[in-house]
């Protein structure tokens, strides 16, 4: 029997003729060209390092610590192997990830603590393996993507409620049969920069629901010791509380982490997909992220008035009140935010044109991070003045 040719096999010079052999290749042109003409396509792009950024998720700036990243590469050199190699449940899993796990989860008051290596990956994990055959979730609508993609893995097993409604959550989690409920939020909503309302929080305890929280957007900029929004509404971790946020935002870093209880994290070790099919998490932005950590525990009462700082400017340029580190400015077009987001730049200041699929209506999305110093700060909001 003639073997199947693969694509990738060269003609011969009989193929090459009037009978050439030929495969379809799949056509995207009419796709990208809707995306460019409703304003919404998007660009990798390389920012030049002049720019003042107000665009990032580095609420700190300690992505632009070269001290931090020399302190992580020296403890790494402790150590024979510096990649992960494998999946977490191979041989990947290093020292420096259980000492991450054990410094964050002790940090935060829980049980236990285990590594990802993405928050998306964090978030699939979760959501696909804690809601079981007859259990239900019940979900913020304005969460983030990869929570949402994960709801696509339940089936008709999921509802969602209105953004920071605790009484249509309890409505639903009373009115839905399940074995298991679980409430899905987030502690700062990325594009809004909403806290999650603090009676989600009572209605899940009450109603006898496990509370996944998405720290993302929080840890690192909420609470007293910056730790997020548990601390910030002065919540003790219980069992039926799970915690989860990333390693490139405030922490600096690359990666993510689940903080619960010893079983959920022993389950998840078992039944969570991405945890386990997933080559460990880079062991050097482990390291970083761990150094930063540590940082920001020993300098939190200095951060918190540097955040503080910045939100009373933007109370006093803007109007607004800020409570995260996240503005969202809207925009009447796609198109006008590009515009703003151009002429910006050519200004000296890098912010955000969020546009849709991300928010339903465009904005301008600016941080007011710690990274970037408070005259630019001021100078950007007299040219976005000037501007409108």
């Amino acid at each position: 029997m003639a073997s199947r040719r693969s694509w990738m096999d060269p003609l011969s010079e009989g193929e090459k003729g009037g009978a050439e052999w030929r495969r379809p290749c799949p056509d995207y042109a009419r796709e990208l060209t809707a995306l460019e003409r409703s304003g919404r396509l998007r660009e990798r792009k390389l920012y030049h390092p002049s720019l003042l950024d107000f665009a990032s998720n580095d609420y700190l700036g300690l992505a632009e610590r070269r001290k931090q990243l020399r302190r992580a590469v020296k403890r790494l050199e402790e150590y024979p192997v510096h990649g992960p190699r494998a999946s977490m449940l191979v041989n990947g899993y290093h020292p420096i990830h259980e000492a991450f796990e054990n410094e964050i989860a002790a940090l935060n008051g829980f049980e236990a603590g285990i590594v990802a290596g993405s928050g998306y990956l964090a978030n699939l994990a979760l959501i696909e393996a804690l809601v079981r055959k007859r259990d239900h979730l019940f979900i913020d609508e304005e969460y983030h993507a990869s929570g949402v993609m994960g709801t696509e893995l339940l089936g008709g097993r999921v509802s969602f409620f209105r953004h920071n409604d605790a009484g249509e959550l309890r409505r639903l989690l009373r009115s839905v049969p399940a074995d298991r409920r679980v409430v899905a939020v987030e502690g700062v909503y990325s594009m809004s920069g909403d806290l999650a309302a603090r009676e989600i929080f009572e209605v899940a305890e009450e109603e006898g629901a496990l509370l996944i929280v998405d720290e993302a957007h929080s840890s690192g900029v909420l609470g007293e010791g910056l730790l997020g929004i548990f601390e910030h509404y002065g919540i003790a971790p219980q069992p039926w509380h799970v915690k989860m946020g990333t390693l490139g935002k405030a922490y600096g870093s690359y990666g993510a982490y689940i903080l619960a209880s010893d079983q959920i994290v022993r389950y998840l070790e078992n039944r969570g997909k991405p945890l386990i099919y997933s080559t460990a998490p880079s062991v050097i932005d482990t390291a970083l992220a761990l150094e930063n950590l540590e940082w920001i525990r020993r300098h939190a009462p200095k951060l918190r008035k540097k955040i503080a700082k910045r939100q009373r400017i933007v109370r006093e340029m803007t109007g607004i009140g800020m409570e995260s580190l996240i503005l969202p400015l809207p925009v009447v077009s796609n198109s006008e935010a590009l515009r703003l987001q151009r002429v910006l730049m050519e200004e000296g200041y890098l912010v955000g044109a969020i546009r849709q699929p991300t928010v339903s209506h465009p904005i301008l999305r600016v941080i007011p991070r710690l990274g970037t110093p408070l005259k630019g700060l001021r100078g950007l909001f007299d040219t976005l003045e000037r501007l409108w």
